[in-house]
């Protein structure tokens, strides 16, 4: 587009936006844009709000619009059941591993520094643009004092010769600013503890002289897969300083930026103000964390920690609060309540004649050290051997001091470890766990049953069958297993207003007549008649909930849920074994039991029923979509008892497509006696199921009326009949009741005609597949 009419050029003066192109259910899925630059930027971050999972594609051309030259971006947009089965066909040819990272936002790192390398430019990340926009919401917002004389600037526009890392990422490389995100910068620095971790996170080959174009990228496991993110690297900057993390020299850049990159993530630099290091832990690794509280601990806690360092395992601790003045406040000894540390080390010393336990641990802050015993300059030491004070004892104020573990104990209240591998804390020979990882959801309506409080609901939550087959050691009776539910989503979705939901689960055991079998979704009377043999130690607003759980053999169902009914979410269920441990999603099997059509022939038919239809029908002897629309509209309105919309035509044709053994498009008389059996049929079953005589059916309950009318689905395809065919306030009325089971008939009988082989799979062609779903 280089030319623009009046209304164009208005808009231009004004500093507006023209869009044309083309419109879907209300929503733009192409388009032309001409604006002026900042205008331009500020609609593609507001569409991009509104759009998260839009996929951009850059065009080669470009247009002039005050003389300023601006990309035209095509969206190309997968939504719905394609969006969920392309993801699904991806994840099953590997997509997502670490080493085949998912594209962030469809940004190829490689790509996009071939191209400014071409071009001789530096990289501008419009999808993460230097504006408050990026910065934060509320406490970051545009109209908050900490964002006021904010600029973005360039490593190389901020000191002389910038590094991205020198001599190996270290934990002083870590400093915090004016950011509330310690428990990231925690797990950070205990990732620098392990080379090969840390650049999983951060890849090699990058730098600020090597193919510099002002872009980077990193790697975070989200959620059962790996991201690659993209980012420029423009920092936001405030009195000369850098606002956030930076390292103690101030000319190393890689923790910076790779702070910046897990802002872009979550949406913004504010969303990742407040939280629990075990988080940072599981998105820099894909481990699996266990959470322990220092007034009770186990009794091997110190051999736990131990072969946790050893194994190189990331671990945190944190000092509990009691009001929220405590918050960051320093104790006498120099220790920050609420405030996450890392812990770095374990070490013995003989200390006047007895071995003294001790725990080397690291303030993110770089300074603010512990001053009690084993402290950097504290007595103690002068009653250690030489040798093994001068590798032990540090001096220089770092943010990394010793103490006892007794005082550890004491001091801290809470201690996370994050198992990269998966090793079994509670044996001292190293061994491999089994894992297994579920995406579920919870939707309102459907499979949002909320907790064991609500049995009316509770059984429709989804659920989730391991099998322990072999205990921990010969002769132990019971099998050990660590779940893990996770929310997803729920931290960048704080710009909405929206944070964490409280979580948990539930573990039963499955019943006799059950064991073996899949395909099975355990029902209401099972849950009211029988107790859970473990659970969440807690129902929690944490983004995950995790237990380690000993149970004997057998097999068992683990019902995640929100602790109320009716609040959605999406989650991830991660289960770690000792043993090898099969799991699988206990759910009912997609099936069919459809009474067959009773034809009769037309003299069999009541006489009754026959005059009524010559009345109804008209001279050509068949009812049309309009005739059937008028026929059962009348009917149903005599039926005070229902609340209904009545039938639409939409309704209409697809009864008629079910029932239409000729092909024209209309209902002989036969084929109405048929249709009009099927519906007295689906009103019994819709009384029945109205439990409180409303005239309509609870979403909940739906799903037992279709069971009733001969359809066993599962999870997925429930959920998507909710959502098509339930009222705003989660009711079912008798006309979306039998359109569903029209559409449902129509559809199994469609694929059943065509499964000609009977392998549960058809093939069809562009043409074949468009003329089935438009007239099904």
């Amino acid at each position: 587009m280089r030319t623009h009419g009046p209304e164009q050029r208005e808009a231009q003066r004004r500093g507006g936006l023209q869009r044309r192109g083309t419109w879907h259910n209300g929503e733009k899925v192409s388009c032309h844009i001409s604006c002026p630059k900042r205008a331009f930027t500020e609609k593609i971050i507001e569409a991009r709000a509104i759009y998260p999972g839009v996929e951009q594609q850059r065009l080669d051309d470009y247009f002039l619009c005050n003389e300023e030259k601006i990309s035209l971006w095509r969206p190309r947009i997968f939504a719905g059941m394609a969006a969920r089965l392309r993801n699904q066909w991806d994840r099953n040819e590997g997509l997502g591993q670490n080493h085949n990272a998912v594209k962030f936002l469809g940004q190829d790192f490689e790509s996009l520094r071939a191209q400014c390398l071409r071009s001789r430019s530096l990289f501008e990340d419009s999808y993460f643009p230097t504006t408050t926009v990026s910065l934060g919401f509320k406490e970051l917002g545009p109209q908050s004092a900490k964002t006021q004389g904010v600029r973005w600037m360039r490593p190389t526009e901020i000191c002389r010769n910038p590094e991205f890392i020198v001599d190996g990422a270290t934990r002083t490389d870590i400093c915090q600013g004016a950011l509330g995100d310690c428990w990231l910068l925690a797990a950070i620095a205990s990732l620098t503890l392990n080379d090969e971790l840390l650049h999983r996170v951060v890849p090699h080959g990058q730098d600020f002289r090597t193919q510099y174009a002002g872009i980077f990228h990193f790697q975070f496991w989200q959620f059962g897969e790996w991201l690659d993110v993209v980012i420029d690297d423009r920092l936001p900057v405030k009195d000369g300083k850098l606002l956030f993390v930076h390292s103690a020299e101030g000319t190393e850049f890689w923790s910076a930026l790779l702070e910046k990159a897990y802002a872009k993530l979550n949406g913004c630099y504010e969303a990742l103000s407040g939280g629990s290091t075990c988080e940072g832990f599981e998105d820099f690794t894909g481990g699996v964390t266990e959470m322990y509280e220092l007034s009770k601990p186990p009794s091997d806690l110190y051999s736990i920690i131990s072969r946790a360092v050893e194994r190189g395992s990331l671990l945190g601790c944190s000092i509990d609060i009691t009001s929220s003045r405590d918050m960051e406040a320093v104790t006498f000894k120099k220790l920050v309540k609420g405030h996450a540390y890392s812990v770095t080390g374990v070490d013995e010393v003989v200390y006047r004649g007895n071995m003294t336990k001790l725990v080397r641990i690291r303030n993110p802050w770089g300074e603010v050290e512990w001053t009690g015993a084993w402290s950097d300059n504290s007595r103690e030491w002068d009653n250690v051997d030489r040798s093994v004070r001068g590798r032990l004892q540090n001096r220089s104020e770092d943010g990394e001091f010793w103490m006892s573990f007794s005082d550890f104990l004491r001091e801290f209240s809470r201690l996370e470890i994050c198992n990269l591998t998966a090793d079994a804390l509670q044996n001292s020979q190293l061994k491999k766990w089994s894992s297994n990882l579920f995406q579920g959801e919870w939707r309102r309506g459907s499979t949002a049953g909320g907790c064991r409080n609500f049995p009316a609901t509770f059984w429709l939550n989804p659920q989730f069958k391991i099998q322990l087959q072999h205990p921990d050691s010969p002769g132990s009776p019971e099998c050990s297993f660590v779940a893990a539910l996770m929310q997803k989503d729920r931290r960048k979705k704080r710009k909405e207003g929206k944070d964490m939901e409280t979580i948990g689960f539930a573990v039963y055991e499955i019943p006799r007549e059950y064991v073996g079998k899949s395909g099975v979704h355990l029902k209401r009377d099972f849950f009211l008649t029988h107790a859970s043999s473990a659970r969440s130690e807690l129902f929690i607003n944490l983004r995950e909930v995790s237990s380690r759980l000993k149970l004997p053999p057998g097999e068992y169902i683990i019902v995640p849920s929100t602790f109320e009914p009716h609040t959605e979410a999406d989650f991830v269920l991660r289960v770690f074994s000792e043993k090898p441990a099969d799991s699988e999603e206990m759910d009912d099997d997609i099936k069919a039991e459809i009474p067959t059509d009773n034809y009769l022939d037309e003299s069999q038919i009541d006489a009754g029923f026959k005059s009524l239809f010559r009345q109804l029908a008209g001279p050509d002897m068949e009812i049309s979509v309009t005739e059937l629309q008028t026929i059962l509209n009348r009917i149903i309105s005599k039926h005070k008892d229902l609340k209904t919309d009545g039938f639409t035509k939409e309704s209409c044709r697809s009864m008629i497509n079910l029932m239409d053994k000729d092909g024209s498009g209309k209902l002989g008389l036969t084929e109405f006696h048929v249709l009009w059996e099927k519906i007295k049929r689906y009103l019994t079953i819709f009384r029945e199921f109205d439990c409180d005589k409303s005239g309509t059916m609870s979403s909940y309950e739906m799903r037992k009326a279709l069971g009733s009318a001969g359809f066993n689905l599962n999870n997925q395809l429930f959920q998507l009949i909710i959502l098509r065919y339930t009222e705003a306030d989660m009711t079912v009325d008798f006309d979306n009741f039998v359109t569903c089971l029209v559409r449902l008939e129509t559809m199994y009988k469609t694929f059943t005609t065509l499964d000609t082989d009977k392998d549960n799979v058809i093939q069809l062609d562009f043409v074949q597949w468009i003329m089935l779903t438009m007239f099904a």
